[in-house]
């Protein structure tokens, strides 16, 4: 069994970082040559490792992915129906920023065009996909809102502020179960996809994975809004709720949490990584931002020590990381636990990354 203090949180970082840089080229990241969230949320991992630790490898293999994509007139190929094609913008304003090229700020603006373009609801929420009518998915709060709110502070567009909170309201308007305190994964203003409550409009269940985008999404609105914002304490309330229900619900064997959150005692649930990575840097982040305390902490500890014993390697001592959900839709029960699993699937091995270097500072205190 891996022992879990062998390596530093920051050390498991980088070893899964370099696993990755070993195994592809920027632009062979799975799927190779697209602007997508999958590589856009590993890269925002590594992004992280890098502000901690300045190792400009990860700095120069950001930007090559970004400049494989985005020509010297910021011409930029992204799919321009889906709020998922936003999510890797993230990765623009630190290199514009540095660099002071053009280009970034060009494609910058095609992804805040983008917004203008997309299908709302009637109270002027995102739909996910436009093949999705009417519908708002938990995981669009991270793919666009995060962007969003980088975007209205380094290029004065303000006025994004209020639309990203109302975003986030109305996700907890419509989708938000009192009874859990968590929130399901999706939305449906019209009733019409075949999962809708015909009352409420919502998919029938907490997939963990969508929980932990919220989550992630929330926690860095934090760090991108003002202290005098309005509507910023409602965002810590829902945080502080929302970390103390994730909580409720971690196994207490294995530290991790269930592919379907609130059904651990189902024989076919299963434990999920990516969405445990997602909820051990939610609430590490929080008690960062003092939205809870350090009787958080260990649960953060603990679902990242349950992490690293998962973690397995390859004849070359390259980290794997087992038990990621592929891509997955709205559903019913059954579409959540019958669903493959990946092993080193971008975007977990990101949430992963990002965990590792949030947690760093709690483990050091428990140790």
């Amino acid at each position: 069994m891996t022992d879990v203090y062998a390596k530093s949180p920051m050390e498991w970082a980088r070893a899964a970082c370099d696993s990755i840089m070993s195994t592809y080229t920027p632009m062979e990241l799975p799927p190779a040559g697209r602007w997508h969230y999958h590589q856009g949320v590993f890269l925002c991992g590594m992004e992280m490792l890098w502000e901690a630790e300045k190792d400009d490898r990860y700095d120069a293999y950001i930007q090559a992915y970004v400049d494989g994509l985005i020509d010297e007139n910021g011409n930029l190929f992204f799919a321009r129906d889906e709020l998922d094609a936003v999510q890797a913008g993230l990765l623009l304003f630190r290199l514009e920023a540095k660099t002071g090229r053009s280009k970034y700020r060009i494609a910058a603006d095609k992804l805040r065009n983008l917004l203008n373009t997309l299908n709302l609801t009637s109270e002027g929420g995102y739909w996910h996909k436009d093949k999705y009518a009417y519908n708002m998915w938990l995981d669009g709060l991270y793919m666009a809102g995060v962007f969003s709110l980088k975007y209205a502070n380094a290029y004065g567009d303000l006025a994004l502020r209020d639309n990203v909170l109302h975003q986030e309201e109305l996700m907890r308007k419509y989708m938000k179960d009192d009874a859990t305190g968590l929130l399901y994964h999706a939305w449906d203003e019209s009733r019409k996809m075949p999962w809708a409550n015909a009352e409420t409009g919502c998919s029938p269940e907490f997939w963990g994975r969508s929980l932990g985008w919220y989550g992630l999404a929330v926690a860095q609105f934090l760090d991108e809004l003002p202290a005098d914002e309005p509507g910023r304490e409602a965002l810590v309330d829902s945080l502080r709720e929302f970390v103390h229900a994730l909580i409720r619900y971690q196994d207490a064997e294995s530290g991790l949490w269930y592919q379907v959150v609130d059904k651990g005692d189902q024989p076919d649930n299963w434990l999920e990584t990516s969405c445990t990575s997602l909820f051990v840097y939610t609430i590490a982040k929080a008690i960062k931002h003092g939205v809870v305390g350090g009787e958080c902490a260990e649960a953060a500890v603990k679902g990242y020590e349950g992490l690293i014993r998962t973690l397995e390697f390859d004849e070359q001592e390259r980290v794997i990381l087992p038990l990621i959900c592929i891509g997955t839709s709205a559903g019913d029960y059954e579409n959540y636990v019958t669903r493959p699993t990946s092993e080193n699937d971008l975007h977990g091995v990101g949430a992963f990354v990002m965990a590792c270097v949030e947690v760093e500072s709690l483990v050091k205190q428990t140790v």
